[in-house]
Protein backbone atom coordinates (compact mmCIF):
# COMPACT_ATOMS: atom_id res chain seq x y z
CA UNK A 1 0.00 0.00 0.00
CA UNK A 2 1.29 3.44 -0.95
CA UNK A 3 2.67 5.51 1.94
CA UNK A 4 1.85 8.80 0.17
CA UNK A 5 -1.76 9.91 -0.37
CA UNK A 6 -2.69 12.35 -3.14
CA UNK A 7 -5.43 14.95 -2.60
CA UNK A 8 -6.92 17.37 -5.11
CA UNK A 9 -10.09 19.33 -5.77
CA UNK A 10 -12.85 18.81 -8.30
CA UNK A 11 -11.63 21.37 -10.84
CA UNK A 12 -8.81 18.99 -11.85
CA UNK A 13 -11.49 17.33 -14.02
CA UNK A 14 -10.11 13.82 -13.44
CA UNK A 15 -12.64 11.13 -14.45
CA UNK A 16 -14.11 9.18 -11.54
CA UNK A 17 -12.78 5.84 -12.74
CA UNK A 18 -9.26 7.27 -12.89
CA UNK A 19 -9.52 8.80 -9.42
CA UNK A 20 -10.85 5.53 -8.02
CA UNK A 21 -8.20 3.37 -9.67
CA UNK A 22 -5.39 5.56 -8.31
CA UNK A 23 -6.89 6.24 -4.88
CA UNK A 24 -6.99 10.02 -5.34
CA UNK A 25 -8.96 11.90 -2.67
CA UNK A 26 -11.04 14.72 -4.19
CA UNK A 27 -12.55 17.66 -2.29
CA UNK A 28 -15.39 19.24 -4.30
CA UNK A 29 -16.12 22.88 -4.97
CA UNK A 30 -19.77 23.95 -5.02
CA UNK A 31 -21.90 25.03 -7.97
CA UNK A 32 -24.96 27.17 -7.33
CA UNK A 33 -27.94 27.64 -9.61
CA UNK A 34 -29.65 30.39 -7.65
CA UNK A 35 -30.59 28.84 -4.29
CA UNK A 36 -29.80 25.30 -5.45
CA UNK A 37 -26.35 24.15 -4.31
CA UNK A 38 -24.49 21.15 -5.72
CA UNK A 39 -21.17 19.45 -5.06
CA UNK A 40 -19.07 19.57 -8.20
CA UNK A 41 -18.61 16.09 -9.71
CA UNK A 42 -20.47 14.47 -6.81
CA UNK A 43 -24.10 15.59 -6.73
CA UNK A 44 -23.74 17.37 -10.08
CA UNK A 45 -21.99 15.54 -12.91
CA UNK A 46 -20.71 17.35 -16.02
CA UNK A 47 -23.48 16.10 -18.33
CA UNK A 48 -26.12 17.18 -15.79
CA UNK A 49 -24.57 20.64 -15.48
CA UNK A 50 -24.60 21.28 -19.23
CA UNK A 51 -28.19 20.07 -19.46
CA UNK A 52 -29.25 22.53 -16.73
CA UNK A 53 -27.22 25.47 -18.05
CA UNK A 54 -29.47 26.63 -20.94
CA UNK A 55 -32.59 26.25 -18.78
CA UNK A 56 -31.30 28.62 -16.10
CA UNK A 57 -32.06 32.30 -16.61
CA UNK A 58 -29.15 33.59 -14.57
CA UNK A 59 -25.47 32.79 -14.27
CA UNK A 60 -24.42 29.82 -12.12
CA UNK A 61 -21.86 30.69 -9.46
CA UNK A 62 -19.19 28.66 -7.74
CA UNK A 63 -17.61 28.56 -4.30
CA UNK A 64 -14.47 27.01 -2.87
CA UNK A 65 -14.25 24.28 -0.23
CA UNK A 66 -13.74 25.45 3.34
CA UNK A 67 -10.58 24.75 5.36
CA UNK A 68 -12.69 22.35 7.43
CA UNK A 69 -13.42 20.32 4.29
CA UNK A 70 -9.71 19.82 3.71
CA UNK A 71 -8.90 19.34 7.37
CA UNK A 72 -11.24 16.36 7.57
CA UNK A 73 -9.52 14.70 4.60
CA UNK A 74 -6.00 15.47 5.83
CA UNK A 75 -6.74 14.18 9.33
CA UNK A 76 -8.20 10.93 7.98
CA UNK A 77 -5.20 10.26 5.75
CA UNK A 78 -2.64 11.20 8.42
CA UNK A 79 -4.42 8.89 10.89
CA UNK A 80 -3.89 6.11 8.34
CA UNK A 81 -0.16 6.79 8.53
CA UNK A 82 0.11 8.56 5.18
CA UNK A 83 2.18 11.46 4.03
CA UNK A 84 -0.02 13.80 1.97
CA UNK A 85 0.64 15.72 -1.24
CA UNK A 86 -2.29 18.03 -2.01
CA UNK A 87 -2.43 19.69 -5.47
CA UNK A 88 -4.93 22.43 -6.30
CA UNK A 89 -6.44 24.91 -8.74
CA UNK A 90 -4.37 28.04 -9.35
CA UNK A 91 -4.42 30.38 -6.36
CA UNK A 92 -4.82 33.25 -8.83
CA UNK A 93 -8.25 31.90 -9.81
CA UNK A 94 -9.70 30.67 -6.54
CA UNK A 95 -9.26 30.55 -2.78
CA UNK A 96 -9.23 26.74 -2.96
CA UNK A 97 -5.45 26.52 -2.51
CA UNK A 98 -5.66 28.94 0.42
CA UNK A 99 -8.32 26.77 2.10
CA UNK A 100 -6.04 23.75 1.82
CA UNK A 101 -3.11 25.76 3.18
CA UNK A 102 -5.15 26.94 6.17
CA UNK A 103 -6.21 23.35 6.82
CA UNK A 104 -2.56 22.27 6.86
CA UNK A 105 -1.78 24.99 9.44
CA UNK A 106 -4.44 23.52 11.73
CA UNK A 107 -2.65 20.16 11.90
CA UNK A 108 -0.12 19.22 14.55
CA UNK A 109 3.45 20.41 13.99
CA UNK A 110 5.51 17.91 12.05
CA UNK A 111 2.55 16.44 10.16
CA UNK A 112 3.76 15.51 6.68
CA UNK A 113 1.38 17.43 4.40
CA UNK A 114 2.55 19.36 1.35
CA UNK A 115 0.13 21.74 -0.42
CA UNK A 116 0.95 22.74 -4.00
CA UNK A 117 -0.44 25.59 -6.08
CA UNK A 118 -0.69 24.03 -9.54
CA UNK A 119 -0.86 27.46 -11.19
CA UNK A 120 -3.16 25.77 -13.67
CA UNK A 121 -6.75 24.61 -14.17
CA UNK A 122 -8.79 21.63 -15.33
CA UNK A 123 -6.75 18.68 -16.60
CA UNK A 124 -3.80 21.02 -16.96
CA UNK A 125 -3.17 20.07 -13.34
CA UNK A 126 -5.31 16.95 -13.42
CA UNK A 127 -2.39 15.32 -15.24
CA UNK A 128 -0.05 16.50 -12.47
CA UNK A 129 -2.34 14.83 -9.93
CA UNK A 130 -2.55 11.60 -11.95
CA UNK A 131 1.23 11.45 -12.31
CA UNK A 132 1.65 12.08 -8.57
CA UNK A 133 -0.80 9.27 -7.79
CA UNK A 134 0.98 6.86 -10.15
CA UNK A 135 4.30 7.68 -8.47
CA UNK A 136 2.75 7.21 -5.02
CA UNK A 137 1.36 3.84 -6.10
CA UNK A 138 4.85 2.83 -7.22
CA UNK A 139 6.42 3.77 -3.89
CA UNK A 140 7.93 7.20 -4.62
CA UNK A 141 8.74 9.53 -1.74
CA UNK A 142 6.85 12.78 -1.12
CA UNK A 143 9.95 14.72 -2.13
CA UNK A 144 10.27 12.91 -5.46
CA UNK A 145 6.57 13.41 -6.19
CA UNK A 146 6.71 17.14 -5.42
CA UNK A 147 9.79 17.57 -7.62
CA UNK A 148 8.13 15.80 -10.57
CA UNK A 149 4.92 17.80 -10.17
CA UNK A 150 6.90 21.03 -10.25
CA UNK A 151 8.82 19.88 -13.34
CA UNK A 152 5.64 18.93 -15.19
CA UNK A 153 3.97 22.19 -14.16
CA UNK A 154 6.75 24.10 -15.92
CA UNK A 155 6.48 21.94 -19.07
CA UNK A 156 2.72 22.26 -19.56
CA UNK A 157 1.30 24.01 -22.62
CA UNK A 158 -2.37 24.84 -22.09
CA UNK A 159 -5.03 26.43 -24.30
CA UNK A 160 -8.79 26.91 -24.10
CA UNK A 161 -10.77 27.70 -27.24
CA UNK A 162 -13.99 29.38 -26.12
CA UNK A 163 -17.04 28.77 -28.29
CA UNK A 164 -19.36 31.48 -26.97
CA UNK A 165 -18.43 34.90 -25.59
CA UNK A 166 -21.56 35.02 -23.41
CA UNK A 167 -19.94 33.57 -20.29
CA UNK A 168 -16.77 35.64 -20.54
CA UNK A 169 -18.99 38.72 -20.82
CA UNK A 170 -21.23 37.72 -17.91
CA UNK A 171 -18.17 36.94 -15.83
CA UNK A 172 -16.75 40.40 -16.51
CA UNK A 173 -13.74 39.30 -18.57
CA UNK A 174 -14.91 41.18 -21.69
CA UNK A 175 -17.37 44.01 -22.29
CA UNK A 176 -20.84 43.58 -23.73
CA UNK A 177 -19.98 45.43 -26.94
CA UNK A 178 -16.97 43.19 -27.52
CA UNK A 179 -19.12 40.12 -26.92
CA UNK A 180 -21.76 41.24 -29.42
CA UNK A 181 -19.19 42.16 -32.09
CA UNK A 182 -17.26 38.96 -31.48
CA UNK A 183 -20.37 36.86 -31.88
CA UNK A 184 -21.23 38.59 -35.17
CA UNK A 185 -17.72 37.96 -36.52
CA UNK A 186 -17.57 34.37 -35.17
CA UNK A 187 -14.54 35.26 -33.06
CA UNK A 188 -13.14 32.37 -31.01
CA UNK A 189 -10.88 33.54 -28.16
CA UNK A 190 -7.87 31.39 -27.32
CA UNK A 191 -7.12 31.61 -23.61
CA UNK A 192 -4.05 30.37 -21.79
CA UNK A 193 -2.57 30.55 -18.29
CA UNK A 194 0.73 32.23 -17.50
CA UNK A 195 3.48 31.00 -15.19
CA UNK A 196 1.79 32.70 -12.22
CA UNK A 197 -1.47 30.87 -12.85
CA UNK A 198 -3.36 33.84 -14.31
CA UNK A 199 -5.72 33.43 -17.28
CA UNK A 200 -4.85 35.68 -20.21
CA UNK A 201 -6.07 36.11 -23.80
CA UNK A 202 -3.40 34.34 -25.87
CA UNK A 203 -4.95 35.07 -29.26
CA UNK A 204 -8.21 35.00 -31.19
CA UNK A 205 -9.35 33.71 -34.55
CA UNK A 206 -12.38 33.83 -36.81
CA UNK A 207 -13.84 30.37 -36.47
CA UNK A 208 -12.86 27.28 -34.54
CA UNK A 209 -10.76 25.75 -37.35
CA UNK A 210 -8.52 28.82 -37.55
CA UNK A 211 -8.17 28.85 -33.78
CA UNK A 212 -7.03 25.21 -33.87
CA UNK A 213 -4.59 25.96 -36.69
CA UNK A 214 -3.07 28.81 -34.68
CA UNK A 215 -2.55 26.57 -31.64
CA UNK A 216 -0.96 23.81 -33.71
CA UNK A 217 1.32 26.36 -35.38
CA UNK A 218 2.53 27.66 -32.01
CA UNK A 219 3.04 24.18 -30.58
CA UNK A 220 4.94 22.98 -33.64
CA UNK A 221 7.32 25.92 -33.36
CA UNK A 222 7.67 25.64 -29.60
CA UNK A 223 8.02 21.88 -29.15
CA UNK A 224 9.64 20.85 -32.43
CA UNK A 225 10.50 17.14 -32.58
CA UNK A 226 10.04 16.40 -28.88
CA UNK A 227 7.49 13.63 -28.25
CA UNK A 228 4.37 14.73 -26.40
CA UNK A 229 1.38 13.48 -24.48
CA UNK A 230 -1.80 15.51 -24.62
CA UNK A 231 -5.35 15.59 -23.31
CA UNK A 232 -8.38 17.19 -24.90
CA UNK A 233 -11.21 18.25 -22.61
CA UNK A 234 -14.69 19.02 -23.94
CA UNK A 235 -18.07 19.99 -22.51
CA UNK A 236 -20.55 17.06 -22.69
CA UNK A 237 -23.03 17.53 -25.49
CA UNK A 238 -20.76 20.08 -27.21
CA UNK A 239 -17.82 18.08 -28.51
CA UNK A 240 -17.71 19.44 -32.06
CA UNK A 241 -14.14 19.95 -33.22
CA UNK A 242 -12.40 17.70 -30.70
CA UNK A 243 -11.73 14.93 -33.23
CA UNK A 244 -10.49 17.48 -35.77
CA UNK A 245 -8.07 19.04 -33.27
CA UNK A 246 -6.84 15.59 -32.23
CA UNK A 247 -6.13 14.71 -35.85
CA UNK A 248 -4.31 18.00 -36.47
CA UNK A 249 -2.09 17.44 -33.44
CA UNK A 250 -1.27 13.86 -34.42
CA UNK A 251 -0.21 15.02 -37.88
CA UNK A 252 1.89 17.93 -36.62
CA UNK A 253 3.52 16.50 -33.48
CA UNK A 254 5.19 13.30 -32.31
CA UNK A 255 2.26 12.16 -30.17
CA UNK A 256 2.93 9.18 -27.90
CA UNK A 257 -0.32 9.18 -25.94
CA UNK A 258 -3.51 11.16 -25.62
CA UNK A 259 -6.52 11.22 -23.33
CA UNK A 260 -10.00 12.71 -23.35
CA UNK A 261 -11.92 14.11 -20.41
CA UNK A 262 -14.83 16.42 -19.60
CA UNK A 263 -14.62 20.05 -18.56
CA UNK A 264 -16.48 19.95 -15.28
CA UNK A 265 -19.19 22.24 -13.90
CA UNK A 266 -16.93 24.77 -12.14
CA UNK A 267 -14.70 25.48 -15.13
CA UNK A 268 -17.73 25.29 -17.43
CA UNK A 269 -19.59 27.90 -15.39
CA UNK A 270 -16.89 30.43 -16.30
CA UNK A 271 -15.96 29.32 -19.83
CA UNK A 272 -19.35 28.18 -21.12
CA UNK A 273 -20.52 25.23 -23.24
CA UNK A 274 -18.57 24.31 -26.34
CA UNK A 275 -15.21 25.23 -24.81
CA UNK A 276 -12.35 22.90 -25.75
CA UNK A 277 -9.32 22.59 -23.50
CA UNK A 278 -5.95 21.32 -24.72
CA UNK A 279 -3.21 20.26 -22.31
CA UNK A 280 0.13 19.28 -23.86
CA UNK A 281 3.07 17.80 -21.96
CA UNK A 282 6.37 17.41 -23.83
CA UNK A 283 8.22 14.27 -22.75
CA UNK A 284 11.77 14.33 -21.38
CA UNK A 285 13.22 12.12 -24.10
CA UNK A 286 12.35 9.77 -26.93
Amino acid sequence: MASVAIVTDSTADIPLEMRSALGISMVPLKVLFGEESYLDNITLQPFEFYEKLPKFAGMPTTSQPSPADYLAVFERLVAEGKSVVSIHLSAAMSGTYQSATIAKSMLDDGTDVTVIDSKSASFGYGQLVVTAAEMARDGASPEAIVAEVQRLRNELRLYFVVDTLEYLQKGGRIGKASAVLGALLNIKPILSIDKEGVVFPFDKARGQKRAFARIVEVLSSDIGNRPVNFTIATTPGHTEGAAELTDMLKRALDVRDFKETDIGPVIGAHAGPGTIGLFVFPMESV
